[in-house]
């Protein structure tokens, strides 16, 4: 089962949509998922304890001394799935 991390500034309103998101992104794929939600302070500390992370692409830098093969991937519209799919699909080696 695939983890997956949605994080925001405060953990309640983008990463929820971006969790909604990715489900109906990975239920596509056919991927069992397992998606948790965080703020962006309190990700960092959970980072590796996940497969996949999404946030804005703003925040990204804030996983930049992540060790391990966790994924960290920056989203520039957070409404859209297929960027999401898309970005999943490369980070996940799936074509």
């Amino acid at each position: 089962m695939l983890k997956v991390l949605a994080a925001c500034g405060a953990g309640i309103g983008s990463s929820q949509i971006i969790k909604m998101k990715i489900k109906k992104v990975c239920e596509k794929l056919n991927i069992p998922v397992e998606i948790s939600h965080l703020s962006i302070g309190m990700a960092k500390s959970e980072a590796d304890k996940y497969d996949v992370i999404f946030t804005m692409n703003g925040l990204v830098s804030n996983f930049s001394n992540l060790k391990g093969d966790t994924k960290v991937i920056g989203l520039v519209n957070l409404m859209s799935e297929n960027e999401m799919e898309t970005k999943l699909k490369e980070a996940l080696g799936i074509e």
